[in-house]
């Protein structure tokens, strides 16, 4: 039987690098039972992988330890629990964090919990031994073809894990790689006690996480009616009031601003949205077409009658792995002709890389006028700007060639055409290209561990 009829979860955390305003101002400004963050993307491991080469105490989302200093006190008064994949590739290390946080706040009894079994880096060999190929979901190539080049791998986990965690009374899970719906979904399993068959429950919370797993998208942030959305400064970021029978209510905290109808709902249920009739996850395979959603009052969507079948035998894997190098630069050039210019500043320097014997094929080379409709080609186009910003770059394997293009970009202050400014940034270098490789692996496979701790 469920314990409550009704819960209140917030995620107050799109993308590692969202405001740390939303969910400081989730907790302060009203009636809360979970906080969720959401840091996680499929770049993001790879980096927190590299800083963790590094440095072995780093691999996590730092903002996070940051955020937790700041509202310690009110988390513990108003028992607010967080629930946060802020772990990254080290979430012990970021529990460590934590909890040197709490020491300084002087609180004592809060209980912190680690979810792991999703980063496969050091057993991607057993794993293949296993059988499991790896096969890229896009491309269908085995995973051998880039195995010496795998700088993360991490698996999809579900909401389970993160239940079980709240069930042995954590107040803040710390997780890797999961799902982001999972983030909410894993509350609504330990509260309302929903179990790994009730396929229509789960998907209800799947969706519920879904709408506020990009934070204040679906509270006006990102809105094509943008001109519609009221003080956009303070944007309300959202609420979902579950209950246990699997209906439930995006809201926000009153006063707040942004704007929170069915419009702005309906724009976060599309967003990364393959087939909606079945939207896969570890935990169950959710039916986007099956509900209904209704304006319940101001700011208060209801969404009810979500249903859902049972997930599949496989996780997913986000893998990823260097793909080569690239480098970008830009300039300003202004003035009469602005365009014109820039498109031969452009030129110039593809001929004088070309003289030097350094050749871009076109699927290597980058050239946007930012200012005469680059980002709506086609659509939204400015013959005459007064300025343009000429952005150029180039990608390839060998990093010397690429570094070679950054060597022309300055030059045309002075020996390019004129009105050509903005080169504080200086000389372009070549990164590191991160490539995605989506795969799947068995779920008999892979392991997961919950642990628990007290300050």
């Amino acid at each position: 039987m469920a314990e409550k009829d009704k819960v209140l979860i917030a995620n107050g955390q799109g993308f590692w690098g969202d405001s740390i305003l939303g969910p400081v101002r989730l907790v302060d400004e009203g009636p809360l039972d979970y906080l969720t963050l959401d840091y996680l993307a499929e770049v993001t491991m790879s980096i927190m992988q590299k800083l963790k080469s590094r440095k072995p105490e780093a691999g996590y989302a730092t903002d996070f330890v940051k955020l937790v200093d700041r509202i310690l006190p009110q988390l513990v008064e108003k028992n607010v629990k967080v629930v946060a994949n802020a772990g990254g590739v080290n979430p012990h290390a970021c529990k460590d964090a934590v909890m040197d946080v709490i020491a300084r706040h002087g609180k004592s009894g809060v209980k912190v919990a680690v979810v792991e079994g999703d980063d496969v880096l050091d057993r991607l060999d057993e794993l293949i031994a296993a059988g499991e190929a790896f096969h890229n979901m896009d491309t269908g190539a085995p995973l051998a073809n880039v195995r010496d080049r795998v700088t993360s791998a991490n698996v999809y986990l579900g909401a389970f894990p993160i239940a079980e965690a709240l069930g042995q009374g954590a107040q803040i899970v710390l997780t890797g790689r999961g799902t982001d719906p999972g983030l909410v979904l894993g509350p609504l399993i330990h509260e309302f006690g929903w179990g790994p068959r009730d396929y229509s429950l789960l998907s209800a919370g799947t969706v519920a996480g879904h709408i506020v797993e990009c934070g204040a998208q679906c509270t006006g942030g990102n809105y094509t009616d943008w001109r519609e959305v009221p003080d956009m400064a303070r944007i309300g970021y959202p609420v979902i009031e579950a209950h246990a029978n699997g209906t439930f209510y995006v809201t926000k905290h009153e006063g707040t601003g942004g704007l929170l109808n069915e419009d702005t709902v309906r724009h976060q249920l599309v967003y990364e949205m393959g087939d909606p009739a079945n939207y896969l996850t570890p935990d169950c395979v959710a039916d986007f077409t099956s509900f209904r959603l209704s304006e319940d009052g101001a700011s208060r969507v209801k969404i009810e009658g979500v249903t859902g079948g049972p997930p599949t035998d496989t996780y997913k894997v986000s893998i990823s792995y260097l793909d080569g190098w690239k480098a970008t630069g830009q300039l300003t050039v202004s003035g009469p002709d602005a365009l014109d210019k820039a498109k031969l500043c452009a030129q110039i320097v593809w001929d004088r890389l070309a003289f030097d014997g350094f050749e871009y094929a076109p699927e290597e080379r980058l050239e946007e006028y930012v200012g005469a409709g680059v980002c709506h080609a086609g659509i939204d186009e400015t013959d005459s700007p007064a300025e343009v910003v000429l952005r150029m770059g180039v990608k390839g394997p060998d990093r010397a060639k690429v570094d070679r293009f950054g060597m022309e970009l300055v030059p045309l202050v002075t020996s390019g055409p004129p009105g050509v400014t903005g080169f504080a940034g200086g000389r372009p270098k070549a990164t590191e290209i991160i490539g995605f490789w989506p795969a799947l692996v068995k779920k008999s496979l892979i392991k997961t561990k919950v642990t628990v701790y007290t300050s």
